[in-house]
């Protein structure tokens, strides 16, 4: 025992020496998951000196066929015996691992464990970990580490979600993609993004809870535009601005903060009846720096119209944002957007559908256009956010679609030369 070596790449050691009595990893395809579970499997084992441990897997000879390989593999050293028929694996220290099937729920109850891993928790029933495996570890306030590949945003992305805003220290969540497994080839990796779906690709690859089940927006109607169009063809720039709740000017909240909502920014350049989206910002930024943002945008392209989320955040951005017009001696024009008595989803659907199916929507490709897309494709999940998309979705309320023949100015003259109409 003396000699036995856990052996992990960076990122499964973070999982491994977290001190958390809960630990939720969504992790890419060949991260590594089961070989990290094995070593912790072994290690609570031995370190027990009560309970055994067990191995969860969506079936048992899923389980079997997962981590019986491993366990004797990487604890050959400690083995004392094995048996094969009931999967269970006895240690030096008479200490048993246990490989079972959440398949049948009658042999996961009545034992108390030390140690559990649920391997793949987004395919088993929730009740799997509620009702029946948490009351067995009870007795030694035992440890449980879920892993898995995210199925969309259900019982699993909860419970990640409910880890990451923990504040107790029991629960800690970890988000890895295929890339952060050192030993994992990323051309093996670009290889598999060429040949999958965009979808299949960000859950299977880079552990995206993203849902793709809202139905509302087809991936296939996001289209793309080049920069120089944006220079190249006439037309008005006009921002709507979706805000969020802010932080605080002298105390960020952390990495927790990802998951909370943003301010979210939409830069659109008016072409008759089409849009083109420049740029989407986003973030959690104190109030003074989201109005030096609106205005920073607005001036850089020159809007003729913002338009801000009508309600309490927009009153207490507006003092801000008078007082930074007032230093720049730059004032732009600032209209309300109001959800109009429609219900967010209505509303966002309304604005954005059917001009999507249309084509009368396009991007400038930019790093945004990642966060901007597994909004749309979750939507209308509860559990997702949509900050970008109901910010563009305003737009729509500040956008005025000009179809009038362009006016040479020197051949006007005003009917009434004093009043000027």
């Amino acid at each position: 025992m003396s000699d036995l070596k856990v052996t992990l790449h960076d990122a499964q050691m973070q999982i491994f020496k977290s001190p958390a009595r809960f630990k939720i990893a969504a992790c890419g395809r060949r991260f590594g998951k089961s070989y990290l579970a094995g070593w912790m499997l072994l290690i609570e084992a031995l370190q027990s000196t009560s309970k055994d441990v067990a191995y969860i897997a969506p079936t048992f000879q899923m389980g079997k066929d997962i981590m019986w390989g491993i366990l004797k593999d990487i604890g050959s050293q400690v083995i004392k015996s094995v048996h094969e028929n009931t999967g269970v694996v006895t240690l030096v220290n008479d200490r048993k691992i246990y490989v079972k099937g959440s398949d049948r729920p009658d042999t996961l109850r009545g034992q108390g464990y030390a140690f559990l891993v649920l391997d793949e928790y987004a395919t088993m029933k929730p009740e799997t970990w509620d009702v029946i495996l948490r009351p067995t570890l009870a007795d030694v306030k035992g440890k449980a580490l879920f892993i898995g590949t995210p199925a969309g945003k259900n019982h699993f992305y909860k419970l990640w979600i409910d880890a990451e805003e923990d504040k107790s220290g029991e629960w800690e969540a970890f988000s890895f993609n295929s890339t952060d497994n050192a030993f994992l080839d990323p051309e093996e990796i670009q290889a598999a993004k060429k040949t999958m779906s965009t979808q299949a690709f960000l859950q299977e690859f880079e552990a995206s809870f993203q849902s793709f089940s809202g139905g509302v927006f087809k991936e296939e109607w996001v289209k793309y535009v080049e920069d120089s169009v944006f220079e190249d063809v006439q037309g008005s720039y006009v921002i709507s601005v979706d805000p969020a709740g802010f932080e605080k000017a002298d105390k960020g909240r952390g990495t927790k903060s990802s998951k909370l909502d943003e301010t979210a920014i939409s830069v659109v350049k008016i072409i008759g009846d089409e849009w083109l989206v420049k740029d989407i910002h986003h973030g959690r930024w104190d109030i003074k720096e989201t109005a030096s943002r609106i205005l920073d945008v607005a001036e850089d392209v020159e809007a003729t119209t913002v338009g801000i989320e009508s309600g309490s955040l927009k009153n207490a951005i507006m003092p801000y944002l008078e007082d930074i017009m007032r230093e720049r001696g730059r004032w732009i024009n600032i209209t309300d957007v109001t959800h109009g008595g429609k219900k967010k989803q209505d509303r966002i659907a309304w604005a954005l559908q059917g001009r999507f199916e249309h084509g009368k929507i396009k991007f400038r490709k930019a790093d945004w256009n990642h966060e901007f897309i597994s909004q749309m494709m979750d939507f209308p999940s509860p559990l997702s956010h949509d900050d970008l998309l109901d910010s563009l979705a305003y737009i729509d309320q500040v956008s005025v679609a000009d179809f009038a023949q362009s006016i040479d100015l020197d051949e006007w003259e005003p009917l009434d030369a004093v009043a000027g109409y």
